[in-house]
């Protein structure tokens, strides 16, 4: 025959709500990484963009650095190497056609 510890509850208790707020922070965390994901890819893509829709010779400077950039695998180590080339390109080339011309970073 088992016998009743009052205690029993808030023993669990704390376990419980330590599993509760586990589980709360995983659905946190992965909406709220989502969300940072979501914003700083379209930012990236909106960036590529401008920069390969420019003029043609902007483009052809630019073109082989733009296409290095790894779209399906954003997390490489070169993406921040990939994109400071693509700006400092950008505003060289701007320089030289005296153009003032810039893309605003968000």
């Amino acid at each position: 025959m088992m016998t009743y510890d009052p205690f029993d509850s808030s023993v669990n208790l704390e376990e419980t709500h330590l599993k509760e707020g586990y589980k709360d922070g995983l659905v946190t965390g992965k909406d709220e990484g989502k969300k940072v994901g979501l914003k700083v890819g379209f930012e990236i893509g909106e960036e590529l963009s401008f920069y390969s829709g420019w003029p043609k010779l902007l483009f052809l400077r630019c073109k082989d650095l733009i296409q290095k950039y790894p779209l399906m695998d954003p997390e490489g180590l070169q993406v921040q190497e990939i994109m400071d080339s693509i700006r400092l390109k950008f505003k060289m080339i701007c320089s030289s056609l005296r153009v003032k011309l810039h893309y605003k970073i968000a």
